[in-house]
């Protein structure tokens, strides 16, 4: 069964993060620039929390709000559910599903080893579901 490292060891462990005091724009320019949908807001080495492009409709288009004078801290979800790296991906779907989330951070021993997505997991699925439907294949085509 695929673990989390699995999927960062083929996407890398890169992740991208921010300060809590930084502007929100400047934030949402960054997750342009790297074509990814969510940061972490890390404080003291600390993860105090997350911003995605949810929290940017939700908490501040459709509330009338500036993204050009507010921290990002105003907005981003304190919430942040982990996962350690040793869990399978059907963890990783188990916990995006029941608590409507899109990203993961994960976690070992206190120390961020990487993010990863839904578009990550997903990947993966069809990926593994292609091969095993090729390997059945050749097995009843005698191949």
């Amino acid at each position: 069964m695929v673990t989390v490292s699995d999927i960062l060891k083929e996407k890398g462990n890169a992740f991208y993060w921010v300060a809590p005091d930084t502007i929100t724009i400047d934030v949402l320019r960054l997750m342009a620039e790297k074509n990814i949908g969510a940061v972490l807001v890390i404080e003291k080495n600390k993860i105090a929390g997350i911003f995605s492009e949810r929290d940017y409709a939700r908490k501040i288009v459709l509330q009338g709000k500036s993204s050009i004078d507010t921290f990002v801290s105003e907005f981003m979800s304190t919430t942040v559910y982990t996962i350690d790296e040793h869990k399978f991906i059907t963890d990783c779907m188990q916990i995006m599903t029941d608590k409507h989330i899109r990203h993961l951070p994960v976690v070992n021993n206190d120390e961020i080893k990487g993010v990863v997505s839904i578009g990550d997991i997903v990947s993966r699925i069809i990926r593994d579901q292609k091969s095993t439907i090729q390997q059945l294949e050749k097995y009843i085509i005698g191949g």
